[in-house]
């Protein structure tokens, strides 16, 4: 299927959810468009089709609003801060210069259309008894008010003209009508002053309404600051990520040092950063020490040590030491940029949940206003006065707010993300977030998940006459010239320990059996049980002790001097320390964990054991994972979680897939959300958030629609008979001004929330670990092929490693359908799906350097 990028738009002149959801439809619309989602949080929109902009330009502009493409700029090295510009709040300043002025004018009014009439405030002596006096004065201090607030009348009657009515139609029919009102009782009660009709006047000044016009206008800008404000707010997060990274950069150019903007840095470019300065590029770096903070981009608070050859990230902190590096990684491709484009993406997106208040969005107004017209013709037909049925019908069309409703999710959305962010958890979108708390089943790769995905030395068991340090410095002298990973993992050990290997001669690696070197007139001798008993007597102890920890997952290597044994280091790809941890969270929070690996399964049992899994399914094929997982997604939602290019079809399958963030590019390309600490204890984290997110939205949207099904009827006035409530519209709308701010309000909440907090997880629902872990899961189709396998008895594997090599040798065999390899049981266990013959497979692994014993 052809994957389409997103374009991002800014979009201008919505005001409310039904605009959002009108430019939705619209461009919707569009040939070529194959989805849309509209931001009235961001007033931006995400694009995936292959339309044109102009297209999608017009069909925005068609439907009373109007379109930018952003500006994207794809040349190498280039940068472009329009998203800055994008998420920068001017809608704030400008709303709180119009409140400003309408609350100058507006308390001068109130003044004289209230203080005087009713408190009996002092007036100029031209106004005493002259009431017409006084209406013209409220009426051109109202229409000062609605001339500073015509962005309401503007945006409400062209959206009218478009048979699309917002949220500023409401506001601007509310306020039209009781100025309409207000200038035609005006013009009655001066009829009837000429005709010297006293009752008459002071009747018609009674159905005066200016002030309620005015008040309507200046509080509805006041909620709408209120809310801009805050909506600025949420976008904090994004915002603190883009001013990250740095204006300039110090260049090397002929051995000077020239400071350019950093836009303007090329890959290859050779750079250098001081002490206390941020990292302009992602490089390498190539000459010098350093402590590097990166809890920009991993929320982790410990400084990274720096030297040669290792990488570094823009956006980053250098806080010891002088650095020489060459930009690898520049403009949109930095670390940093991809994280700004991956969160601004998802604030773009639209929430599952958010399609409930977009469908009620879209037809919200057009009813308020049939309510409106209503109520109004209802309180004439009932006996009631023009002014008290219009009054009635005005508080219903300002108390209404599909503002509420269309914020309800955006607002959760990006503040959740933004946390999310700052913590090292990227969404990606903004379905992620919500589906992630939502799921029953959390599926673990072991390598490089659960363990940390290279061996490391876990027992130095010495013989009797012999230190631990002798032992480890003799097998650092003869692993030290090996390339193998079990070696790696001994000479780190003696690293570590500070021990420093002696030279030896004659080194010979015997590939599947072990190594062999001189140390001054001694013979030393490292590997397996089997190469190591023929050269020294292993005693019965120090076998049974191998066999304890084969059976935990590990690899036992024995080494010895002349005839006389040494000892033996037990080898292993150990746990993480946050992983059981991580594990035991998951479970308390009612998720059943499961963890896949390729790994035998005496390996993959002991692995589980200490991890606490609930469920090893072991010997997995990379489309083994997969299959496995659309099995579990039968049982519930299903979150994936790997780091490795044979994790991508799982993370992709999965209901949600979670990306390690130091695993491949094409595992994070794969996956919903990426953790960029690499830490298990995230995915607990991310499951917390998500879930406090959704919460968070279930609160405004319940507060949304309760507001307007509670409002609506109140300002109808249907509680009058019932209760004797009656809402001034001036009331209706301060309670419309406070109903969007309150969501947002509620959203900005979630800044502190405490992810890492499992205190108030729920109960374990889970049932305790069983002893026995379930076979690997493909066995019992291999049973019902008994005639079509072969069990390879195999001498010379020591590790994981060898299997992995033996494995691959025998499945590439033209016939072969699957290879489980164990080298603590020496066999290979193959299933053939055709004719496969004996010494095609003993030749396979004889390649390989290994030996075939015997084949049953």
């Amino acid at each position: 299927m052809k994957q389409f990028i997103m374009e991002q738009y800014s979009v201008t002149g919505m005001s409310c959810a039904a605009c959002s959801a009108r430019v939705e439809k619209a461009v919707s619309g569009v040939q070529g468009v194959t989805s849309c989602s509209v931001s009235l949080l961001t007033n931006s929109m995400g694009v995936e089709g292959n339309a044109s902009p102009e297209a999608i330009v017009e069909a925005v502009q068609n439907a009373g609003y109007d379109a930018a493409l952003k500006n994207k700029e794809k040349e190498e090295g280039a940068r472009t801060f329009s998203e800055e510009e994008a998420l920068k709040d001017r809608e704030t300043p400008a709303l709180k210069r119009r409140l400003v002025a309408s609350l100058g004018f507006l308390l001068i009014l109130m003044y004289f259309s209230m203080g005087h009439m009713m408190w009996g405030w002092p007036l100029p002596s031209y106004f005493d008894n002259n009431f017409v006096a006084q209406g013209l004065v409220q009426l051109l201090l109202t229409g000062i008010v609605m001339v500073i607030n015509q962005k309401f009348f503007v945006s409400g009657f062209k959206s009218l003209l478009h048979r699309a009515p917002n949220m500023d139609a409401l506001v601007a029919l509310g306020a039209t009508a009781a100025f309409g009102y207000s200038t035609f009782a005006l013009f009655a009660m001066t009829d009837a002053q000429v005709r010297g009709d006293a009752p008459a006047v002071m009747a018609y000044m009674h159905e005066l309404y200016f002030e309620s016009a005015a008040m309507i206008l200046a509080l509805i800008t006041l909620g709408k600051m209120l809310e801009a404000r805050s909506k600025g707010k949420t976008t904090d997060a994004l915002k603190g990520l883009m001013n990250l990274a740095p204006k300039t950069a110090t260049l090397l150019r002929e051995g000077e040092e020239i400071i350019v903007p950093a836009f303007q840095v090329k890959r290859g470019d050779c750079f250098v950063v001081r002490p206390g300065e941020n990292i302009p590029v992602d490089g390498v770096v190539l000459e010098g020490n350093s402590a590097v903070d990166e809890s920009t981009l991993t929320g982790e608070s410990i400084p990274v040590d720096k030297a040669a050859g290792d990488r570094i990230s823009a956006g980053t902190l250098n806080q010891s030491g002088f650095i020489r590096c060459e930009a690898v990684r520049v403009g949109e491709d930095t670390t940093l940029s991809q994280i700004i484009q991956m969160v601004s993406d998802a604030a773009a997106t639209k929430a599952p949940i958010a399609k409930v208040a977009d469908k009620v969005s879209g037809i919200f107004v057009p009813v308020v206003i049939l309510i409106a017209f209503i109520t109004t013709v209802a309180w004439l037909l009932a006996g009631q006065g023009a002014g008290f049925a219009l009054a009635r019908g005005i508080s219903v069309l300002v108390i209404s707010c599909p503002c509420a409703l269309g914020l309800a999710t955006p607002v959760a959305i990006m503040v959740g993300n933004g946390l999310g962010a700052r913590n090292g958890i990227l969404f990606k979108t903004a379905m992620s977030l919500e589906e992630t708390g939502k799921t029953r089943i959390v599926a673990l790769d072991k390598t490089g998940t659960i363990t940390r995905g290279e061996p490391r030395v876990t027992d130095v068991i010495p013989c009797e006459g012999i230190e631990g340090k002798e032992l480890l410095q003799l097998a650092c002298s003869l692993e030290k010239k090996s390339e193998h990973p079990l070696a790696r993992a001994i000479n780190q050990k003696a690293e570590e320990e500070g021990i420093e290997g002696e030279e030896v001669t004659d080194f010979k690696a015997l590939p599947g059996n072990g190594l062999s070197a001189s140390l001054g007139d001694s013979a030393l001798y490292g590997g397996s049980y089997q190469f190591i008993n023929g050269k020294a007597p292993v005693s019965p102890e120090m076998t049974t002790r191998s066999e304890q920890l084969s059976e935990e997952g590990k690899t036992p290597l024995f080494f010895a001097r002349g005839g006389s044994l040494l000892g033996m280091i037990a080898v292993a790809d150990v746990i993480k320390e946050d992983s059981p941890r991580a594990i035991r969270e998951l479970r308390n929070m009612g998720i059943r964990v499961v963890m896949l690996t390729g790994d035998n399964q005496r390996t993959a049992r002991a692995i589980g054991v200490q991890a606490g899994v609930d469920e090893v399914i072991a010997g997995v094929l990379p489309e083994g994972k997969e299959s496995v997982i659309r099995e579990l997604k039968q049982k519930g939602k299903v979150i994936m979680v790997g780091d490795g290019i044979n994790d991508a079809p799982a993370l992709t399958s999965a209901d949600i897939g979670i990306a390690i963030g130091a695993g491949t590019d094409v595992a994070i390309d794969a996956a919903d959300v990426v953790l960029m600490k690499s830490r298990l204890s995230d995915v607990p984290a991310a499951v917390r958030l998500s879930r406090a997110a959704l919460r968070n939205i279930h609160q405004n949207l319940f507060w949304a629609f309760i507001y307007n099904i509670v409002g609506i009827p109140l300002a109808a006035g249907l509680l009058i008979g019932v209760l004797g409530w009656q809402l001034n519209p001036m009331f209706a709308a301060a309670a419309m001004s406070l109903s969007s701010f309150s969501v947002v309000t509620n959203a900005l909440r979630l800044n502190f929330f405490r992810m890492y907090d499992s205190s108030r997880d729920q109960g374990n629902s889970q049932e305790p670990i069983l002893p026995d872990f379930p076979q690997n899961r493909f066995n019992n189709e291999e049973k019902e092929k008994k005639n079509m396998e072969k069990t390879l008895k195999i001498e010379g594997m020591m590790c994981g490693h060898c299997e992995a090599h033996v494995k691959k040798a025998l499945e590439a065999l033209e016939g072969v359908s699957q290879a489980s390899v164990s080298h603590e049981a020496k066999t290979a266990v193959v299933t053939l799906e055709g004719d496969v013959s004996e010494e095609a497979l003993r030749q396979a692994v004889a390649d390989q350097g290994y030996e075939v014993t015997g084949i049953q």
